[in-house]
């Protein structure tokens, strides 16, 4: 027995008290809502008796385990005789509400606390769970198991230097920035699959996320095979918003300085979308929720080919841009931004933000690369609108929108790499 125990001031012990049996109520509520047989008053009980059998010593918290286990041995022996079921969960959660309780007695509070409601969110989303889980398809759970394996498995294995005398090619990097673009994917893709069905436009924003040109390509048929026409340019401008807003997040991710160059240009033509966004539902007469529910049917954004190409575009973006900026100087890396940028703007703005992280070239140089590869990325969506919509004036308008964006963009980088604007808010 741990004899501190007799000497505790009373206020610390109050304190785990009172916390070891909110947390058990917190659980068992949920599971006296589930009408279960063990409520909250027994969830209550057993984390307080964590909570003093920990206080007490080891000895104490082994026979205490000892007795919530006898206690869930006879409530499934009672369940199997009337029911004919076995309550995993409830036994599960049980154990787990002891050792919370444990942990507030050996003065924790964040964990225990924090794995509290968890647990009650948990429990409390089976039906949306049970759901979510039933819907997915076999490359969805693929892609999340390939996910967290090239994020935590292969990753740390990767020497963080070059690997070569030129110093062009450094593999943490290069996985780093596939660990990112796939994951910002993944993400987006799961919302897509979760609310595309909340509107087209909505669809647009998520897809746009996930990959701009291939929501445009798909969009486009859409509005051309069921008479929406006139929503095409609203939907474009959505998604080429939504493209430049994941290329500003991935610029900070990997050189947060990036950001003084590509904050105002990226915000800039995201306005002047914004206003032809606007325009055109006041002309159009139409909103958000009148759109047409979608059922995009982009692939899910991770999987070995896709992760191989997303590493090998990296690869050859900055080496590229690497020997093209020590050959052309600042002209070198603005070229890799244009030409990467309809390839992968993703893939070319990690490798540009890369570089300035590594101090190869300057974080404002970096920030004028992003822009243009997001320019050139919204510049190749135009090619897959005039192909699929036969509408002449409609292709026009949105020619002449996507058109001022791109004008606003690139005057936005001639005027920095001019006056430097941007080198003195990096200085500074």
């Amino acid at each position: 027995m741990n004899e501190d125990f007799l000497r505790l001031p009373v206020g610390p012990v109050a304190l785990k008290m009172g916390v070891s049996v909110g947390i058990g109520m917190l659980i068992g509520l949920e599971r006296e809502w589930s009408n279960k047989d063990i409520g909250i008053r027994t969830f209550a009980v057993i984390a307080l008796m964590g909570m003093l059998a920990s206080v007490l010593g080891p000895n104490f918290v082994i026979a205490a385990l000892v007795g919530v286990l006898v206690l869930i041995v006879i409530t499934n022996t009672r369940s199997m005789l009337v029911n004919r079921t076995l309550e995993i969960t409830t036994s599960t959660v049980l154990i787990l509400n002891y050792i919370l309780g444990v942990l507030v007695g050996l003065g924790h509070i964040f964990t225990p606390v924090a794995g509290a409601i968890i647990t009650t969110m948990l429990l409390a989303w089976k039906t949306e769970l049970n759901k979510f889980a039933g819907g997915l398809k076999p490359s969805e759970i693929r892609s999340a198991i390939l996910l967290g394996l090239i994020g935590f498995v292969i990753y740390p294995l990767l020497p963080n230097k070059y690997i070569d005398p030129w110093e062009l090619l450094n593999l943490s990097d290069a996985w780093i920035s596939v660990i990112a673009i796939a994951g910002i994917g993944f993400v987006n893709y799961v919302l897509l699959r979760a609310f595309s069905t909340q509107g087209l436009y909505l669809g647009a924003v998520f897809g746009g996320l996930v990959n701009s040109s291939a929501t445009v390509a798909e969009l486009s048929d859409r509005a051309q095979s069921s008479g929406m026409k006139s929503s095409i340019s609203i939907l474009c401008l959505l998604t080429t918003i939504a493209m430049f807003v994941r290329n500003l997040v991935l610029a900070t991710f990997f050189s947060p300085d990036t950001l003084a160059a590509t904050l105002l240009p990226l915000l800039a033509m995201s306005g002047v979308a914004g206003f032809w966004i606007w325009k055109d539902l006041r002309k159009n007469h139409v909103t958000p929720a009148a759109a047409m529910p979608p059922a995009l049917n982009l692939s899910s954004p991770v999987s070995v080919p896709k992760v191989a190409r997303f590493a090998l575009l990296f690869i050859l973006i900055q080496v590229g841009g690497t020997l093209l900026t020590r050959l052309l100087g600042s002209y070198g890396i603005l070229a890799t931004g244009v030409f990467g940028g309809l390839v992968s703007s993703a893939s070319t703005t990690a490798a540009a933000a890369t570089m300035a992280m590594h101090g190869k070239i300057t974080p404002s140089l970096a920030g004028s690369a992003i822009v243009l590869t997001s320019l050139s990325s919204a510049a190749i969506n135009l090619p897959i609108v005039w192909r699929t919509i036969h509408d002449k004036t409609m292709v026009k308008r949105l020619t002449i929108e996507m058109v001022s964006i791109l004008l606003v963009g690139v005057l936005a980088v001639v005027a920095d790499r001019i006056f430097m604007i941007s080198e003195l808010f990096v200085n500074k």
